[in-house]
């Protein structure tokens, strides 16, 4: 069982045990059997979404690449417009089958947006000058893909204070324990969102190619909202 089988299951109760996720606030409650593929979940994120495994390149190539020769700010417009078309185009092949390839597709493209959202975020915040093989950095990426809402909670559940941008976050030294735990607190609200997610992609998509479209632009307009929470989150040093 691979980790979007692993995770989709957890996260819709498939998984023996009283495990549930509280979408609102992101805990988990009875039996603690999500630890593990969320755990993996951000992992994942971190490994290919930062660091780049395989045919994927990661964050750091994709930012050096743009910003060759090129102003800090035109770098940082390519690489969301390129980061954009991207999640449309995963979007758009996941809804082209309609209701047939749903339960198969479904849950994988989440897993890929947001991939494909932390590499954006991890390259923007690599333009803009932050080291992001640091620790802290790292959870500051995870958490521009939560919102300010939950990033608040879930600083506050760890003892972290910051000054208002996540940017305060990445210049802190902070324990390890206090990393795992906003690194894990960012897993479990993303598997609360596996369903959220896969329900407001269900509307339109039952034709196929109409639901290509609908899911396309869904994630594109998804991945645009992150990319601005990102923008105003990772300001350059002056």
């Amino acid at each position: 069982m691979g980790i979007v089988d692993k995770i989709t299951n957890a996260a819709i109760g498939k998984v023996a045990g009283s495990n549930s996720v509280d979408p609102a606030t992101g805990q988990v409650s009875g039996d603690s059997r999500l630890n593990a593929p969320v755990t993996e979940l951000v992992q994942k994120l971190l490994d290919f979404g930062i660091d780049g495994l395989g045919p994927l390149d990661g964050a750091t190539a994709v930012a050096d690449k743009a910003g060759r020769g090129r102003p800090v700010e035109a770098a940082v417009a390519d690489v969301i417009k390129s980061h954009k078309k991207a999640a449309a185009a995963g979007g758009f092949v996941t809804g082209l089958g309609g209701f047939l390839t749903m339960p198969v597709a479904l849950p994988a493209n989440v897993v890929e947006f947001y991939i494909i959202a932390t590499r954006m975020v991890a390259a923007i915040a690599r333009l803009r000058g932050f080291d992001i093989d640091k620790p802290e950095t790292r959870s500051a990426i995870l958490l521009a893909l939560v919102g300010a809402d939950s990033r608040d909670d879930l600083l506050a559940k760890a003892g972290v204070v910051t000054t208002g941008r996540l940017s305060s976050l990445a210049t802190q030294h902070l324990p390890a324990s206090a990393v795992m735990m906003i690194n894990k607190g960012v897993g479990f609200r993303l598997v609360a969102r596996l369903g959220e997610k896969g329900l407001a992609k269900i509307a339109g998509r039952g034709l196929p190619v109409v639901g290509g479209v609908v899911g396309g632009g869904l994630d594109y307009y998804l991945l645009g909202r992150i990319a601005d929470h990102a923008k105003k989150q990772f300001v350059a040093a002056p």
